[in-house]
């Protein structure tokens, strides 16, 4: 410190998702809290991250690339996108460095820039998923990675078993989010009445949705045959109304389709049960208190390696964060309408397995808790004393 100033410290950020992109921006905001005038954001992010001040080394949409296929044909542009953005992040020498999510990405850089500049401290904000598959990642990441914050709470105790980096729980962004998944006194009322609504979320990518809408659709249409009486509701997002609409269309039962994420949240506080594609909406729903099936299926191939990499009980996320298996999960060939019209049929109904889930449900807020701190800024707290540790 030279003349009673503050040093300016410069935070380089990597988030090339939507999701990372709003975890990205309320991080940038916290930190800018704790350090006033005397930080510097560099780095990659989206709207959320431009919003707070980020100018994007590239636009995040240049990584929005699904499927093997085009991953492989578009293999020379992601190895380019990497090595510029390693080399941004050693020519800025940032006095620390967070990588957020993507770690596909995100990890290749923080190799690349370890190993060129060891002094660079390096926060992984978002674990992946070393608990599910590929445990030997967790050992790895002690060789690059300084701290990892997690978004579920038995993530910590997973990289001690494995020993990696430190990793701490700061909180998932969904428990700032509970006013908007649960219901006011009017919504609770209609989530009680008849005929109930069920939710149907066939996933939030086209592939994922190509694979679910005929076999969901024929469940529904099964158990309205067998006198089940439901308003249907399928939340999407814009980009994907048209398949949705497109793959709905000849469906014995008819939904009425909501669009965007604000009628999404609207529909999941009137809702009674759900069907939903396994995946982070499965700790949505229950968070939102409900009761749900769930289902997958993927290609030949893909199925064939996840069955051999998957080591955990269930790949249900709230069953994951709950500790046992409450909800139902139809994967694969047990993806069938007859399977999922039955399960579907006790949920809507004051049955014992509607009734397990509502109970352990109720236990979520207290084990995804993280007191009276937000997680933004347990997670900018975490960065700064990393910072610190390191650099001094």
């Amino acid at each position: 410190m030279m003349g009673g100033r503050t040093p300016v410290r410069k935070i380089f950020l990597i988030a090339t998702e939507e999701s990372g992109d709003r975890l990205g921006a309320a991080l940038m905001k916290v930190l800018r809290q704790r350090l006033g005038d005397a930080v510097r954001f560099e780095g990659v992010g989206g709207r959320a991250m431009a919003r707070e001040g980020l100018t994007s080394l590239f636009p995040i949409e240049e990584l929005s690339i699904v499927g093997l296929a085009a991953v492989v044909q578009q293999l020379p542009k992601i190895l380019r996108l990497i090595r510029l953005t390693a080399n941004a992040v050693i020519d800025a020498a940032p006095d620390a460095l967070v990588i957020i999510d993507s770690p596909d990405f995100t990890h290749r850089v923080a190799r690349r820039v370890r190993a060129r500049n060891p002094a660079i401290p390096i926060v992984d904000y978002v674990s992946p998923s070393v608990w599910a598959w590929r445990p030997g990642r967790a050992r790895a990441m002690l060789g690059y990675v300084d701290h990892v914050l997690a978004l579920l709470p038995f993530e910590p105790e997973q990289y001690r078993k494995l020993h990696g980096p430190p990793c701490s729980y700061v909180g998932h962004p969904l428990i700032e989010q509970l006013s908007s998944l649960r219901p006011n006194a009017r919504e609770q009322a209609r989530r009680d009445s008849e005929p109930p609504v069920l939710l149907v979320l066939p996933g939030s990518r086209r592939s994922e949705i190509r694979h679910h809408l005929d076999v969901f659709g024929a469940a529904l249409g099964r158990l309205q045959a067998e006198g089940h009486a439901f308003e249907l509701l399928l939340p999407t997002m814009p980009h994907l109304e048209q398949t949705v609409r497109e793959g709905v269309a000849g469906w014995p039962v008819q939904p009425k389709i909501a669009v965007g994420e604000a009628e999404k949240r609207a529909a999941f506080r009137v809702a009674h049960a759900a069907l939903a594609k396994s995946g982070t909406v499965t700790l949505e729903l229950a968070l939102s208190g409900i009761p749900m099936v769930t289902a997958y299926r993927v290609g030949g191939l893909e199925a064939f390696i996840l069955r051999r990499a998957i080591r955990v009980s269930s790949v249900i996320l709230a069953n994951l964060v709950i500790g046992r298996d409450v909800i139902p999960e139809f994967l694969q060939e047990n993806c069938t309408p007859e399977k999922l019209a039955q399960a579907l049929a006790e949920v809507l109904t004051d049955s014992p397995a509607r009734r397990r889930q509502c109970e352990a449900f109720a236990e979520l807020d207290a084990i995804m808790s993280t007191g009276k701190e937000p997680p933004s800024a347990r997670a900018a707290d975490i960065v700064l004393a990393t910072m610190w540790q390191r650099r001094g």
